[in-house]
């Protein structure tokens, strides 16, 4: 069978989905998140004046260590009225010094008439001049063929041979890969396979890619028929984020390929991290969970009904069409008091790998994982409480400080502005301090007066900054009364961690992930000046 590129643009394409703004910090951790799972190629944003969160990840990606991934910045072909030195946006893409570049070109003669406005025969020459252009700064060029299926299906007169005139017209730029894509999510699988036959024949020993978005529920298929009819290049999201009804889910693509059609798509022993990297993005993406997710969602590989236990019990293949473990899920008993452990708890092993699994300790913590993730907890994101937890449970945690009591107060100073003031006293090594301090916000002064009041006991930290903090709300039905979950982002010593905490008191909540995320991050430095020692 082929060996399969997965081009990941969960960083653009699924940025554009509605509800979705994810920050540079976001973005940088699931770059290194798809690395780490395997992806050929992630594209991380498209660079313009008016997207200064991709401008700030390209420059700030440079410092990243990609191991298997590249990295594209994507953009669109010149415009019409230009020559591609003088088009702003072709020459931004060039300065990110991304190894890739992806650029989008009008196949769809409806769209060069009517929204480029330009003659078919102009449309051809941009799309030349543009690739051509970005090859000769030596970048890998990969092409979107942009509405080809609506451009090769259209019934006007020769619209077929138009989008292949397109494909002819970036080949002759120099591109390195033709990718067919269905733009508007409407096309029907046997559409897509015929047309990608067809693509495949006329330009044969070219990379012919797919890109597929699911508005009629075929996203994932049209992308494994398309492989199926000759396409080695194949682009997606994490979660089937993007707009409007999302773009082809990798999560599902990925684990068909290769556990169904028998394809290399990343390495197999990377593909049980794709429930994490599946749970990672939601959470930086402020989105729920799918549960009902194939593969990586939490009820994936959950049975309830009596007859589907029973089996189980016996033959794991009676009612699961893969081992859940292969993608990195669980198996979960939902009526079993012997439901073992949540798809959280494969990360105890991996802290401490010689412990004694019946040791009281580790059932015990094992339950309360159960029962945090039932109480809306998600460690997906949060490294950092769950390592905290353990070392809580196992008895291998000494606490830097302890909380005596705090309290929050907002004054209204205008009718616009408003100072949040924290008073805050704690406990180190039976010696109190207490303080007090103003924020932008209750969290932001409730940390400021943390710190005041831990600097005198830990210098060390003034080193931790908090670079993130999101909301969500798990129950929306109980409105006011419903419970958050609050996730902080902290960089120490150029690592980022992430801290969780939940409670129907947002501030409580967020006390919770301030704690830990101090917490940690002087356990850290303690642990690195330790390991640094003579």
């Amino acid at each position: 069978m082929a060996a399969i590129e997965v081009y990941d643009t969960t960083l653009r394409d699924g940025a554009q989905a509605e509800g979705i703004s994810y920050s540079v910090q976001d973005k940088l951790a699931i770059a290194v998140a798809l690395d780490d799972l395997g992806v050929a190629y992630i594209e991380g944003g498209w660079p313009n004046p008016t997207h200064e969160v991709d401008i700030e990840f390209f420059r700030r990606a440079r410092e990243l260590d990609l191991r298997t991934a590249k990295l594209a910045a994507f953009g669109s072909t010149r415009r019409a009225d230009l020559a591609p030195a003088d088009d702003a946006q072709l020459c931004t893409l060039v300065e990110t010094g991304t190894p890739v570049v992806t650029i989008f070109g009008k196949t769809w003669r409806l769209h060069v008439q009517k929204v480029l406005r330009c003659s078919p025969g102009e449309n051809l020459q941009m799309i030349h001049s543009s690739v051509a252009f970005l090859k000769s700064f030596g970048r890998e060029v990969v092409y979107d063929a942009e509405h080809f299926f609506d451009a090769f299906y259209e019934k006007e007169d020769r619209a077929a041979d138009y989008a292949l005139a397109t494909l002819a017209a970036a080949l002759s730029g120099g591109a390195d890969r033709l990718v067919l894509c269905d733009t508007n999510g409407g096309r029907m699988p046997a559409e897509i396979k015929s047309a990608v036959a067809e693509v495949v024949r006329m330009i044969p020993g070219v990379t012919i890619g797919i890109h597929t978005h699911d508005d009629a529920g075929c996203g994932v298929a049209n992308a494994l028929v398309a492989v199926e009819a000759g396409a080695t290049h194949v682009q997606g999201t994490v979660n089937g984020y993007g707009e409007r009804c999302g773009n082809a889910n990798l999560c599902q693509i990925v684990p068909n390929l290769m556990l169904k059609m028998g394809h290399a798509a990343i390495a197999p022993e990377r593909l049980g991290r794709l429930t994490a990297v599946s749970r990672l993005v939601s959470e930086l993406a402020n989105q729920p969970h799918n549960d009902r997710q194939g593969y990586v969602g939490a009820s994936a590989f959950a049975h309830k009904g009596g007859t589907h236990i029973d089996a189980m019990h016996k033959t794991p293949q009676a009612y699961e069409h893969v081992a859940a473990e292969r993608v990195g899920n669980q198996r979960r008993i939902l009526v079993s008091d012997q439901s073992g452990a949540t798809a959280l708890a494969w990360k105890l092993e991996r802290l401490y790998p010689q412990l004694d699994k019946r040791n009281p300790k580790v059932r015990h913590l094992l339950k309360q994982l159960k029962d945090l993730e039932a109480a809306g907890y998600q460690f997906e994101a949060a490294e950092a409480s769950f390592e905290l937890m353990a070392k809580r449970a196992l008895g291998d945690f000494r606490p830097h400080f302890e909380l005596v009591n705090y309290r929050v107060r907002l004054d209204r100073v205008t009718t616009e502005d408003t100072v949040h003031e924290a008073t805050l006293k704690i406990r180190v090594d039976g010696r109190e301090r207490h303080t007090v301090a103003e924020g932008d916000g209750p969290v932001d002064a409730l940390n400021l007066a943390l710190r005041k009041a831990l600097v005198e006991f830990y210098p060390t930290v003034e080193d931790l900054r908090l670079i993130d903090f999101k909301v969500r709300v798990l129950d929306t039905k109980s409105a006011t009364a419903a419970q958050v979950r609050v996730l902080i982002q902290t960089r120490c010593d150029g690592h980022e961690y992430g801290t969780v905490g939940v409670s129907t008191d947002i501030i409580n909540a967020s006390w919770e992930a301030l704690c830990d995320s101090i917490e940690y991050g002087l356990w850290r430095l303690e642990s690195d000046l330790a390991a640094a020692a003579p």
